[in-house]
């Protein structure tokens, strides 16, 4: 076994036995026993290798994907609910699919297919292909209640950030003033009849892939997903337009990168027209529930930044992520 941009020694015995149990079944491998691992940048959450052997002339290369679960997820989702979801999408035929679990990960069926780059949300084919992935996601029939979780996240990962932070950093973000700050905006904002979808929460580019042969559009990582506004959804990946996490400062946002009015009104229109819609009412309406929702996303983030540094083992800068996100929060006008 070889380790290519890192050790590896956070992958536990029995997923090699996995691993080793489904190479062996496939034609054209000169030894299952001997595997490479890479070790792919860019998660935040878990810590992510390639997982490849040598395969025979004449035979086509397959891969792995091997996720590490960090040690935030508990703190943050529900793993098994995780799990359920995942095992969902790929029987809807969605996502990768599951090839086997172990204590404290899993391994994935690898797609063939590019994960996106910063600058790829920005491409009007590439923007156009990923509304339409995103209203079909939206309408998903995913198993568990579809009373939107979006608030209750919120009050929970406060209740956590406020137990577990000390002092100089409850006071630095202002906990002590953030629960009247959600239960204020969740009451000028949502509304009895807007629209819920089974949401994926977490649409930066790292969690979208591009087939290059076809344009079909995955979405992946459904760690954060729930039922909640499809507003919520679309604000934020919007916000995520503002990220680059492979700079020298992954942590930074850059707010002039936030699209601006056409940018946004065409991904509407085009998310919209899915579903037979998108007459300039339904798109102003939209447009303006999402304006509202940035500043859910910015609570969301921030205490997910603020929870993550003091249980993450990524090398990322978490506060100072977590005060880019309030830092915009507290700009924002509703």
């Amino acid at each position: 076994m070889s380790c290519e941009g890192g050790d590896g020694d956070d992958i536990p015995a029995e997923a090699y036995s996995l691993l080793h149990k489904i190479a062996s079944q496939w034609t054209g491998i000169v030894n299952a026993q001997e595997l490479v691992l890479k070790i792919l940048r860019g998660s935040m959450t878990n810590r992510v290798y390639e997982c490849h052997w040598s395969w025979d002339d004449g035979h086509c290369p397959k891969k792995v994907l091997v996720r590490i679960y960090g040690n935030s997820a508990n703190l943050l989702f529900d793993r098994e609910n995780e799990i359920i979801t995942f095992e969902r999408m790929s029987q809807l035929g969605h996502g990768p699919r599951l090839l086997g679990r172990f204590p404290n990960g899993r391994l994935e069926e690898f797609l063939d297919a590019r994960t996106l780059s910063a600058k790829d949300l920005r491409d009007p084919d590439i923007s156009q292909k990923i509304a339409i992935k995103l209203n079909e996601f939206h309408h998903l029939d995913i198993p568990g209640s579809s009373h939107p979780r979006l608030w209750e996240r919120l009050r929970d990962w406060l209740e956590k950030s406020n137990k577990l932070c000390k002092p100089e950093i409850i006071q630095e973000f202002q906990l002590e003033r953030l629960q009247k700050e959600i239960s204020n905006l969740s009451n000028s904002i949502s509304k009895p009849n807007e629209r819920v979808g089974f949401c994926h929460n977490d649409l930066q580019y790292g969690n979208i892939m591009i087939n290059e042969r076809d344009g079909d559009i995955t979405l992946i990582d459904y760690e954060y997903a729930s039922y909640n506004p499809v507003a919520f959804d679309i604000a934020n990946h919007f916000c995520e337009m503002m990220a680059d996490y492979h700079t020298e400062t992954p942590h930074l946002l850059d707010q002039k990168k936030y699209p601006d009015f056409a940018e946004r009104q065409r991904f509407v229109k085009c998310y919209l027209k899915v579903s037979g819609q998108g007459d300039d009412c339904e798109v102003e309406n939209l447009m303006n529930d999402i304006d509202h929702y940035v500043l859910a996303s910015h609570i969301h983030w921030g205490l997910w930044g603020i929870l993550s540094a003091n249980v993450a083992e990524i090398d990322f800068d978490y506060l100072g992520y977590a005060r880019e996100r309030f830092k915009l929060y507290y700009q924002h006008d509703l």
